[in-house]
């Protein structure tokens, strides 16, 4: 009869009701502390401003400095041939030395970028006597903005043309703590 077959569906659902219950919110709760963490940054007291950025190339590290102490760390990716100073352009090396955070790109193709003052005078003088282009460019940013911030892709790896890479959420934070002529010191 058409009353017991409604009555079925009923009592099938009223059963497994609990578990989809628990289903559907275990994934809203593991969705929204993804999203909590992802965007932790939007909640978080925003950073002192820093005085120095320390970039060691060796153990990936990015530190925000103030009057010598850190204020914050972050891991980073580099050039795909990390290791030495950059040369030429192309050659995908991060450089190494003092340089200064001349500008910033609020249009970047990387989420937010802000430049590096590389190449230096002593850059410039050794590619001009080599003749070939010492490259520029040079920035620290974000993911690309044309795949998206997907960490999967990007963690643990050297991935620019020799930039130095935080997540998107870390890029902005960056950005509001690193004024424009702020020295940057890199490391091998």
């Amino acid at each position: 009869m058409p009353g017991e077959r409604n009555d079925s569906f009923k009592r099938q659902f009223m059963m497994h009701y609990p578990a989809t219950a628990v289903v559907i919110l275990f994934l809203v709760l593991s969705g929204f502390c993804h999203a909590s963490s992802t965007y932790s940054y939007l909640l978080a007291e925003p950073l002192p401003q820093a005085d120095r950025v320390v970039v060691n190339k060796g153990v990936r590290t990015l530190k925000l400095m103030k009057q010598g102490e850190v204020i914050k760390s972050y891991q980073i990716s580099l050039g795909r041939q990390p290791f030495g100073h950059k040369q030429r352009e192309g050659d995908y090396r991060t450089p190494e030395g003092t340089y200064l955070i001349d500008w910033r790109n609020p249009t970047s193709l990387y989420h937010l970028s802000l430049h590096i003052s590389y190449p230096g005078t002593q850059d410039r003088g050794k590619a001009e006597r080599g003749g070939y282009s010492p490259g520029g460019a040079i920035m620290i940013h974000g993911r690309p903005v044309f795949i998206g911030s997907n960490d999967i892709l990007f963690n643990s790896r050297d991935w620019t043309d020799g930039c130095i890479a935080v997540t998107n959420a870390e890029i902005e934070e960056i950005w509001r703590a690193v004024p424009d002529g702020t020295p940057i010191i890199i490391l091998p």
